[in-house]
Parts: C-alpha cells; sequence; structure tokens
C-alpha cells in the first residue's frame, strides 16, 4: 500500500464533513487519506467583519502555503471561498457536483422573510446577502455574524437576531433542522460564484493530479468557471456585494448576476440565456452589460467603504 493521501481542511463541523466527502470518493481511485486540520485567518479573526480584514484567500491562505511546501497533497475548499486568481503553480484539480446552490433564511419565530417584524436583527456574514436581503426588505437590519455554523445558530436561538441567513448547502450537509428554514429563491436572492459546489485544490505538479482531477464533474465545473470568470472579469472578489449564478436547463445556460451597494437601493441585476456551446459568449455579453450599467464603479465604491 502506497503512502497516505493527505487531505488539509479547516476545522469547522462543516468544513469536515466536506472533507470527509472528499475522503469518501477518493477510495475507489485506490487511495486512502487523512485529513489535515488547518486553521486560517477567516477561523481566527471572529470579531471583525469578513470585508473588513481583507477578502482574498481568507479561508485558503494557509491551505495553501501548506500545499506549495508538500505537507498536505490537497486542499478541500467550499469553491465560494476560493478567489478567482490561484497562488502560482496552485491548480483547481476538480469541481465537485454541486449541492443545493441557493440562500436559506432560517429563525426559530418568524415562518420567512416576509414575516419578519420592522428592523429586524438578520445575521449574515456576506456583503452579498445583505444587499440583497436590504433589497428585498429596506426595513430589515443586516448585522455581522460569524463563527461556525453552530456557533451561529446558538446566537440565534439565544435572541441575538430575529433571523440568519446561511447557505442552503451548509444546512443539508449539517442536517439542521430549525423550525423555520426557507430557501430564498434564484430571483430573491442570486448566491455567490461557486456556492454549492466543493473545490479541491492541488500542486500543478503533483504525481496525483491526473488521478484526482477525474472527480471532477463537467457540468458543475462548467458552470462554476462561468461565475469565476464573471466575477475575475468586473475586478469583484469573495468578500464584495456580487452574486452570480450559471445553470444549465436543456441545451441552454442561464445566468443570473447582481451587484450593488450594501444599502439595497443601488444595484444592477441581469438574468441572460444562450445556447450551451455559446457559454462563454453569454458571459462575455452579460460582462459587458454590467460594465456599461456601471458595475465597476459600484465596485469601486464598496471597496472604498
Amino acid at each position: 500500500m502506497g503512502a497516505r493521501v493527505v487531505i488539509g481542511s479547516r476545522g469547522s463541523a462543516l468544513a469536515l464533513w466536506q472533507a470527509g466527502y472528499i475522503q469518501e470518493l477518493l477510495k475507489p481511485l485506490g487511495l486512502q487519506s487523512e485529513i489535515r486540520i488547518v486553521k486560517t485567518k477567516g477561523d481566527k479573526i471572529l470579531d471583525v467583519p469578513l470585508a473588513k480584514i481583507g477578502g482574498k484567500g481568507l479561508f485558503t491562505k494557509e491551505l495553501e502555503v501548506l500545499l506549495l511546501k508538500g505537507e498536505i497533497d490537497l486542499a478541500v475548499h467550499s469553491l465560494k471561498d476560493v478567489p478567482v486568481d490561484l497562488e502560482e503553480g496552485l491548480v483547481l484539480a476538480c469541481v465537485s457536483a454541486r449541492a443545493n446552490p441557493q440562500d436559506c433564511f432560517l429563525s426559530y419565530k418568524y415562518p420567512n422573510l416576509q414575516a419578519l417584524p420592522p428592523y429586524a436583527r438578520v445575521g449574515t456574514t456576506s456583503l452579498r446577502r445583505a444587499m440583497q436581503l436590504k433589497a428585498l426588505r429596506v426595513d430589515t437590519d443586516p448585522l455581522s455574524l460569524r463563527g461556525n455554523v453552530q456557533r451561529r445558530l446558538e446566537r440565534l436561538e439565544g435572541g441575538d437576531f430575529e433571523a440568519v441567513i446561511l447557505a442552503c448547502a451548509g444546512v443539508e450537509r449539517l442536517g439542521l433542522e430549525l423550525p423555520y428554514q426557507v430557501p430564498l429563491s434564484l430571483e430573491e436572492m442570486i448566491p455567490s460564484m461557486g456556492q454549492g459546489a466543493l473545490g479541491i485544490e492541488m500542486c500543478a505538479n503533483h504525481p496525483l493530479l491526473a488521478k484526482i482531477s477525474s472527480l471532477n464533474d463537467p457540468n458543475s465545473a462548467l458552470c462554476c468557471g462561468l461565475e469565476r470568470a464573471f466575477v475575475r472579469a468586473l475586478g469583484g472578489g469573495c468578500q464584495v456585494p456580487l452574486g452570480v449564478h450559471a445553470r444549465l436547463q436543456g441545451k441552454q445556460i442561464e445566468m443570473r448576476a447582481i451587484v450593488g451597494l450594501v444599502d439595497g437601493l443601488t444595484f444592477i441585476k441581469e438574468c441572460a440565456t444562450a445556447p450551451h456551446d455559446r457559454a462563454q459568449e453569454l458571459v462575455q455579453d452579460l460582462i459587458k452589460t454590467f460594465r456599461q450599467k456601471g458595475a465597476s464603479e459600484i465596485l469601486a465604491q464598496t471597496q472604498l467603504g
């Protein structure tokens, strides 16, 4: 038996679920593995909103350092946390089949977003979610909520918030069951790039790269790749008020995107479709539309703020 593959992962219950999921996928390839837990900057600084501590690599940098040193063989990430430009020498070996990409409203008291009282406190880590929440209900009060999923739900149950918004994929993977948990439609809230998918990052010269790349889901990789191309072209990142989602519908690809200010009053929101074989043209057309409507200026304002 050869050496065991070392998987780098963050230490939260959700991150370990994700690493364990990939661990199981490696077994049919004849690869036994172990998981090494790594604390990232985003895990260590919990009393500051993510956007205030820098958007690039908050949950990936430390794992990437270990990849480049050869101390781990692969890193498992929520793809939405992976910067669009990787460190030199690293590649996305594969993208997993996508779980539910939507965002989810969770509350112990209120059945849905519309039922919240005026000035309801809604916890979220994301400027993207805060912006779209304000666009839906201008009288809500989005507040920064950091920490792992369990900690966030403890604060919700303790009364710090009337509701929280989390990714549906995380809610489902952890088997959470709150009195009220309602997926928000793509029309209501456009997800982050790559939301619901996992990305495996490796060194470009790793001897197992080709074998592990066989785990790639072509449809998920296509759609997530279009989303990442959109974000890269606009100069956005993981921690700006920007949502984008692509999905296959038969032989068509549909792309939705939104860019706005956190107050929810100023935003650009578009939806476009094209045949599957025109996917690259679709994303370029959408980028052109957003630039013409002032997306770069909006993102510049958010990054200055």
